[in-house]
C-alpha cells in the first residue's frame, strides 16, 4: 500500500508540473528536464523506469480532449524523442482517441500522422530496451490486440506484428471512412471505431456542415497524408517485412485488410491525387502474395522482424523471410558496426565482445552453417568500410577506424569464435580415455569454415576493393602471395623490404588479402591460403623475376640490435609492426632506453603500429597505457610527484594518441576505462603545478606543464559526452548504464575488468594473445583519489543543470577572472574598467600592463579552469551590452585557447548549455564583424542538393505545400 501510495504522490507531481508549466508556456526541453529530474528522484526508491507506460497514459489523457493546446503536444513529443516515454505506447494510446475523433481535431490527426513519420517505422530501442515486455502488454491492454486477431501466442514479438498491423489497418479505415467508402466494405465488422462512439451520427453531420474551409482543407490534406502513409508502411524495408508475418500468420485477417485496400485503390480520389504514391501501386503492393514487399533494394533488413525480435511461434517463419538476399540476415551486424563507429561517443565495452555474442546468437537464431555465418560477417564488415571511403557528411574521415574494425575486431571475433569451439575439444579430448596428443591438434569445425568463408569472398570483387591509401599494402599482401608460391619467400614477415622491381605495384592486392593476412598473423590460417584457386592472378605469378634483391628494413634493423636513432624511429613511425616481439622491443626501449631513446619508442608506438599494426594493434595499446602510469622509482626521495620526471615521455604519447581514430580504436578494443585511469593522475599532477619550468625536447620543440596537462585532460574528457546534461544522454539508443559514461562509471568498469579478468576460461584463453609484459595493477581506483578533477567534475555538471552564481569578490578566483579577461581583451578594453560586473572595487588599470596579467596567471591549470566560466559568463555579458563585439569576443577565446587549451572543454560546455537555455541574443552578422553568408547559400543549396541526389532522394520545393503547412508551424517544435 505504501509503494501504490508513493506512486499515486509521483505522478500527482508529474500532473502538477505539467499543468504549471503549461500555464507557463515552459519550454518543452525545460520540462523534460524537471520531469526527468522528478523521475530520477523517485527511481532511487520504487519510481518507475524509462521509458515509462505509466507517464505515456497520463500525458495522453491530460492531452485528450481538456489540454488540447500546442504546448502540450510539444511536451509529448520532447517526451517522445528523450524516450522518457515509449513512442510504441503513445502512438497506441494516441489511435484510440485521435482516430475517431479526427474529424472534430483535424490538428490532433495531423498530428498522430507526424508522430507515426517520425516514431513508428524503427523497433530497435523498444525490441532491446529494459521495458520491452510490459510496453507490448500496454499495447495489448488499450487495443486489444490478442482478442482481436485471436492468436493463441502473446508473446512480445506476436504483439509487435499485430500492432503494427493494426496502425496501417486504423489508417486504412480512417482514410475509407473519410471519402465515404467503408460502407463499400463487404464486412461491416470494424475492429477499431472510425467516429466517435458516444456522439450521434446527426451531431457529427452537423458539426461538419459547421466546419471552417480551413479545417476543410486541412481534413483533405490528412486523409491524403494516411493514404501516403499506407503506402510507406508497404515498402519501408522494416514494417514491409513485418506485414509479411501478418500476412503469413494471420491468413483470414489478411484477406479483409487486402480486400479494404484494393477498394481504396479503385476508389479513393485523395490516392488519385497524391503525388508520392499512384492507385497502381498500391494495387501491386496489395496482389503481393510472396512476401515481396519493400523489395526495391537488394538487401532489404529484416533486423526487426527476424527471430532476435520474434522468438518462439514466429521464429521458423522469420527465417523464411530470406527471398530478398542472403546478407539481409545479417543487417544487425551492419547495424551494430555503424553504432559502434558512431564518433560522438566511446564504449566501456569491447566491441569484439559484444560482435561475438551478436554473431554467436544470429547462427544460433538464422540456422545458418558457420561458414555462411563468417561470410555474412566479413561482407557486413565490408560494407562499413565502403560506406566510410567517401562519406557524404562529417568532416573527420574515419578509415583507419574502419581498418580496424574489419582487419582487427572482426577477426579478433571470429577469432574468439573458433578458439571457444577448439578449447571446448581440447578439454573432451583430455578427459577422453586414448587421450591422443594428435587429436589436439585437429581443426575444429568453425576453422575449416573460415577457410570456406573467405574462399568465397573472392566472389564479391565489387566489394574488395581496398581505399587508396592501404592499396600498396594490398598490393605487397598479394606480391607475398605470389613469391611464396614461388618459393621465394621472405623469412620474418618483412616482405615490404624486399626489392621487387615493380612486382608490387603491378600485383593488383584487394581487402581480401589483407583479411587473410590478418588472419595468418592470429594463427587462424597458415600460408597454404596463397594456394586457393583465384587467391593470386596466373598473370601476375608470370612476372615473379628469377632473383629478388632485399635490403634490411627498418624493423629487421631493430631486431638485430640498432639503435633507435632518429632515422630509424621516421622508418618505424611510418611502418607498422609484424609481430609482436617487434612492439616489446620498443616497449623496452621506451622504459630502459636513454631520454632520447624513450621518446623516439613513445613515438614509434603511436605510429603506424597503432593505427595500422592490426595483428598487434591490442598489444599497443595496452603498451601505451602502461607506458602513461609509469612506477615510482625505487630510489625516488622528491616532493613533488615522480610524474614531473616523465614529463617529455608523457607528452610524446600523448600527442601521438590525440587523434579521432587513435580515441576510436582505444574505444574499439574496450580499453577506454584503463586509459581513463592513466590519464586522471596526469590531469591531476600536472594540473596542479605551476608552471615556472618547462622542458625541451631534443628536436627543440619547448612545453610545459600547461601543455602536458592540455593534452592529457582534451583526451579525458572525450571519453564521456562531458558537455551534455544526463537527460541528454539518455537519448542514445543504449542500454541505460551504457549511456551514461562518466568518469565514475569508466573508473568502475575498470575496477572491475582488472579484478575479474583471468577467473573465467574465456579470459584465459584471450590472456594468451598479450604480451607477458603487461601487468596492471588491480587496486581500485576511485574519483576521491582526484580532489581536483572531481571538483572541476562538479563545477561543469553544475555549469550545464543551471546559471553561473557564486563569484566573490575579491576571492582568488575573482583575481584570475579578471586577469583572464585583460589578457583576452587587452588590446579592446583600453579604458582599464574590469569587465566582470562584481569588479568595480578592483584595482585594475591600464597602468598595470601585462606584467602583472602574466603575474597573476601563474597558476595552476585547475584555478583557470575554474574561474573560465565566470571569464565566459562576463565576455558574454559584455558583448550583449555593446561592450565587445562577437567578433572581439571570438578573438578573446582564442586568446584564452592559447594560453590554456584545456579550457576549450569548459567553453563548449558553457556555450551548450547556455544555447539550451536561449538567455542571450543571437550575434548580429552584420557583414562587417563578421561576413554575411549570403554570398555563400546558393552554392551551399547546391551541395544539399548534390548529397540529396546520391542518396536517391527527391525533395521538391513547393510553395502550396508550405503554405499549407504554415499552419502547424506553431503546433510542432
Amino acid at each position: 500500500m505504501a509503494v501504490n501510495h508513493q506512486q499515486q504522490s509521483l505522478w500527482r507531481e508529474v500532473l502538477e508540473l505539467t499543468k504549471t508549466a503549461q500555464d507557463r508556456n515552459t519550454d518543452p526541453l525545460t520540462w523534460a528536464i524537471q520531469l526527468s529530474s522528478t523521475l530520477n528522484s523517485a527511481a532511487d526508491g520504487d519510481g518507475p523506469t524509462l521509458p515509462s507506460t505509466e507517464l505515456a497514459h497520463l500525458l495522453v489523457s491530460h492531452i485528450c480532449w481538456d489540454n488540447h493546446v500546442p504546448i502540450t503536444w510539444k511536451f509529448l513529443e520532447k517526451a517522445l524523442t528523450l524516450k522518457i516515454v515509449p513512442p510504441s505506447l503513445v502512438l497506441a494510446l494516441l489511435s484510440t482517441r485521435v482516430i475517431s475523433n479526427r474529424q472534430l481535431h483535424p490538428a490532433a490527426y495531423r498530428l498522430y500522422l507526424e508522430f507515426l513519420t517520425r516514431h513508428a517505422f524503427s523497433f530497435a530501442s523498444l525490441v532491446n530496451g529494459p521495458n520491452y515486455d510490459k510496453i507490448m502488454n500496454s499495447i495489448d491492454d488499450v487495443l486489444n490486440l490478442s482478442q482481436i486477431f485471436g492468436l493463441k501466442v502473446c508473446e512480445s514479438g506476436v504483439l509487435l506484428v499485430e500492432f503494427v498491423f493494426s496502425v496501417v489497418w486504423q489508417l486504412l479505415d480512417a482514410s475509407l471512412d473519410d471519402e465515404g467508402l467503408l460502407e463499400f466494405a463487404s464486412d461491416k465488422n470494424f475492429k477499431w471505431p472510425t467516429r466517435p462512439q458516444d456522439m450521434e451520427i446527426d451531431g457529427i453531420d452537423g458539426f461538419i456542415d459547421k466546419r471552417s474551409e480551413h479545417h476543410e482543407g486541412l481534413f483533405r490534406a490528412n486523409t491524403t497524408m494516411a493514404i501516403e502513409l499506407i503506402g510507406e508502411f508497404l515498402q519501408n524495408k522494416v514494417t514491409s517485412r513485418i506485414l509479411y508475418l501478418a500476412h503469413m500468420n494471420m491468413p483470414s485477417h489478411w484477406g479483409g485488410f487486402i480486400e479494404r485496400l484494393r477498394l481504396l485503390a479503385l476508389k479513393s480520389a485523395a490516392l488519385r491525387n497524391s503525388k508520392v504514391i499512384t492507385p497502381e501501386a498500391l494495387l501491386q503492393l496489395a496482389s503481393d502474395t510472396r512476401g515481396d514487399l519493400g523489395r526495391k533494394s537488394k538487401t532489404a533488413p529484416q533486423k526487426e522482424c527476424h527471430a532476435v525480435a520474434f522468438p518462439g511461434s514466429l521464429m521458423s517463419l522469420a527465417g523464411q523471410c530470406n527471398g530478398t538476399s542472403r546478407s539481409a540476415l545479417w543487417l544487425p551486424i551492419d547495424l551494430f558496426l555503424e553504432d559502434a563507429m558512431d564518433g560522438t561517443q566511446v564504449a566501456a565495452t569491447s566491441a569484439v565482445e559484444i560482435l561475438t555474442g551478436l554473431v554467436k546468437a544470429l547462427q544460433v537464431v538464422n540456422g545458418t552453417t558457420w561458414h555462411d555465418t563468417f561470410l555474412g560477417l566479413w561482407i557486413a564488415a565490408l560494407r562499413l568500410l565502403q560506406r566510410e571511403r567517401d562519406p557524404s557528411e562529417g568532416p573527420v574521415p574515419r578509415i583507419d577506424s574502419s581498418l580496424c574494425m574489419v582487419l582487427s575486431v572482426t577477426t579478433l571475433t571470429v577469432a574468439d569464435i573458433i578458439e571457444e569451439e577448439e578449447s571446448e575439444l581440447i578439454d573432451e579430448t583430455e578427459q577422453s580415455p586414448s587421450n591422443l596428443p594428435k587429436e589436439k591438434q585437429a581443426p575444429g569445425r568453425r576453422r575449416k569454415d573460415l577457410v570456406t568463408s573467405l574462399q568465397l569472398l573472392g566472389d564479391f570483387e565489387d566489394m574488395l576493393t581496398p581505399p587508396p591509401f592501404v592499396r600498396s599494402i594490398a598490393n605487397q599482401a598479394a606480391a607475398k602471395a605470389i613469391m611464396f608460391i614461388s618459393g621465394l619467400t621472405v623469412g620474418n614477415g618483412y616482405y615490404e623490404s624486399v626489392s621487387m622491381n615493380g612486382l608490387a605495384t603491378s600485383c593488383l592486392g584487394n581487402m581480401r588479402h589483407l583479411i587473410v593476412e590478418a588472419c595468418i598473423a592470429r594463427n587462424l590460417l597458415d600460408t597454404s591460403a596463397y594456394l586457393w584457386p583465384g587467391y593470386v592472378n596466373a598473370s601476375d605469378s608470370n612476372q615473379v623475376p628469377c632473383s629478388i634483391a632485399t635490403q634490411m628494413s627498418g624493423w629487421s634493423s631493430l631486431m638485430k640490435g640498432s639503435p633507435l636513432t632518429p632515422s630509424l624511429t621516421n622508418a618505424l613511425v611510418v611502418t607498422p609492426a609484424s609481430s609482436l616481439a617487434e612492439i616489446e622491443k620498443v616497449y623496452e626501449i621506451a622504459v630502459n632506453g636513454s631520454d632520447d631513446e624513450k621518446i623516439c619508442a613513445a613515438t614509434v608506438l603511436c605510429g603506424a603500429s597503432l593505427v595500422r599494426g592490426w595483428s598487434v594493434q591490442e598489444n599497443t595499446i595496452l603498451f601505451i597505457i602502461k607506458l602513461l602510469s609509469p612506477p615510482v622509482p625505487a630510489d625516488y626521495s622528491g616532493s613533488e610527484s615522480h610524474l614531473i620526471g616523465y614529463a617529455a615521455l608523457l607528452n610524446t604519447l600523448l600527442v601521438g594518441i590525440s587523434s579521432v581514430d587513435c580515441i576510436q580504436i582505444f574505444s574499439l578494443h574496450g580499453w577506454v576505462p584503463l586509459l581513463a585511469a592513466a590519464l586522471m593522475p596526469i590531469c591531476e599532477v600536472f594540473g596542479s603545478s605551476i608552471p615556472n619550468a618547462s622542458w625541451t625536447l631534443s628536436s627543440g620543440e619547448e612545453f610545459s606543464c600547461y601543455a602536458v596537462f592540455s593534452n592529457a585532460f582534451t583526451i579525458l574528457v572525450r571519453l564521456w559526452r562531458f558537455h551534455k546534461p544526463p537527460l541528454e544522454q539518455l537519448t542514445v539508443d543504449m542500454p541505460l548504464v551504457a549511456s551514461q559514461l562518466s568518469p565514475e562509471y569508466l573508473l568502475l568498469v575498470r575496477n572491475s575488468k582488472l579484478a575479474s579478468f583471468g577467473t573465467s576460461p574465456k579470459d584465459q584463453m584471450k590472456s594468451k594473445r598479450f604480451s607477458k609484459n603487461i601487468k596492471f595493477s588491480t587496486d581500485p581506483i576511485f574519483m576521491d583519489s582526484f580532489p581536483k578533477l572531481k571538483r572541476w567534475y562538479r563545477q561543469n555538471e553544475e555549469c550545464i543543470a543551471s546559471t553561473l552564481t557564486g563569484l566573490v569578490h575579491g576571492t582568488s578566483v575573482h583575481l584570475i577572472v579578471d586577469a583572464l579577461l585583460t589578457k583576452m581583451f587587452r588590446k579592446i578594453n583600453r579604458s582599464g574598467t574590469p569587465l566582470t560586473s562584481a569588479t568595480s572595487g578592483s584595482t585594475n588599470s591600464s597602468g598595470s600592463g601585462l606584467e602583472d596579467v602574466s603575474i597573476k596567471l601563474k597558476v595552476p591549470a585547475w584555478d583557470i579552469l575554474e574561474a573560465t566560466p565566470f571569464v565566459l559568463d562576463a565576455a558574454l555579458a559584455a558583448c550583449a551590452h555593446g561592450r565587445l563585439s562577437p567578433r572581439e569576443l571570438a578573438t578573446g577565446l582564442k586568446e584564452l585557447s592559447d594560453c590554456l587549451p584545456a579550457t576549450l572543454a569548459t567553453v563548449v560546455s558553457y556555450f551548450s548549455a547556455e544555447v539550451t537555455r536561449g538567455l542571450w541574443k543571437p550575434a548580429f552578422m552584420n557583414g562587417t564583424d563578421w561576413p554575411s553568408p549570403a554570398t555563400n547559400l546558393s552554392s551551399i543549396e547546391q551541395q544539399i542538393k548534390k548529397i540529396l541526389a546520391a542518396t536517391g532522394v527527391d525533395v521538391p520545393t513547393v510553395a502550396g505545400e508550405i503554405l499549407q503547412l504554415r499552419f502547424l508551424y506553431h503546433w510542432l517544435p
